[in-house]
């Protein structure tokens, strides 16, 4: 597993580690770098892995996909391409690939099932994102069909949260950007806080362990009869305003929020269809509620000093 580091990668790691697993490879970006085939192709030679959890990537919020369109696919294309050629190469036994909610449909029926993939046009603020990732998973769904069997998987989960998200408010996604913001807006004792949009687009948060034990669930599991890709949802969602409010609670701020209607929304709603995952005895286990408390409070011992 390279890139250990990260938000899901190291609820992986924890996860693997807490469950006795001893041949656990990691690698930090300076040690392989993922756009250079030559590298990938011989890490996959010398580390022989058996098991493969796709978890790098770049991501950011709104903000970052129109900034930095070309980057997000150039970087995300060209990690998921040498790492699926390498793996396919090896002869691994499984990887999981991560896809993303936002590769559906802008307008789209909820929760949203699997096969509603490509049936509808993509929310342009994370367009390039978007199209980068449905490269991968397609990338799987094409190994799988030529070669036949399920050694790969791609995954569907929604809004990723927890320890070790990047909570930096110009490339975050919203939560972990909430938090930056509401909390440095109670130590500066700011009166007033401007948030993008109307407030009213729901989201689902799933936290990073729920990730890392459905992807455990996976490795464990016979999913040649499974149909691929699949969604990881928490099972419920909350607006956008419910989530400041709540999170403004849980830090201690006082002061007034202020929605801005001249920034854009983003899709008005993304719920996933967790069903298939339900069918082979995974559900989430995490409340929001509880997740957001244990996410602050990593952040308050690890990030604090950033303000």
């Amino acid at each position: 597993m390279a890139g250990h580091t990260g938000l899901i990668g190291s609820a992986c790691l924890r996860r693997l580690k807490r469950e006795g697993f001893n041949h656990i490879i990691t690698l930090a970006r300076d040690q392989l770098d993922l756009q250079s085939a030559v590298c990938v192709e011989r890490f996959f030679k010398e580390a022989r892995p058996e098991y493969v959890l796709l978890a790098a990537g770049r991501v950011g919020g709104i903000v970052e996909n129109q900034k930095y369109p070309a980057d997000f696919v150039e970087e995300n294309i060209a990690i998921q391409l040498n790492v699926l050629r390498a793996a396919r190469q090896a002869s691994i036994k499984k990887l999981i690939l991560f896809g993303s909610s936002c590769m559906y449909p802008r307008e789209c029926s909820q929760p949203m099932a699997e096969d509603l993939l490509l049936s509808g046009h993509l929310e342009p603020t994370s367009l390039h994102y978007a199209i980068s990732k449905l490269v991968g998973v397609y990338m799987c769904l094409a190994y799988n069909k030529q070669e036949g069997g399920s050694r790969f998987v791609p995954v569907i989960p929604n809004s990723v949260y927890g320890p070790n998200d990047n909570f930096d408010p110009k490339s975050a996604h919203v939560l972990s950007a909430l938090i930056f913001r509401f909390h440095a807006a109670k130590v500066h004792g700011t009166d007033s806080l401007s948030l993008w949009g109307s407030g009213s687009p729901r989201r689902e948060f799933v936290h990073a362990d729920d990730i890392a034990d459905a992807c455990l669930h996976l490795l464990r599991q016979d999913t040649s009869k499974l149909e691929f890709p699949i969604n990881i949802g928490a099972g419920s969602d909350i607006s956008i305003k419910d989530l400041a409010a709540t999170i403004a609670k849980l830090v201690g701020y006082k002061g007034s929020i202020n929605w801005d209607q001249t920034k854009p929304d983003g899709a008005p709603r993304k719920f996933l269809d967790n069903s298939r995952m339900n069918t082979i005895g995974w559900s989430a286990k995490i409340p929001l509620n509880e997740g957001l408390k244990q996410t602050y409070k990593w952040y308050l011992e690890n990030q604090y000093e950033a303000i």
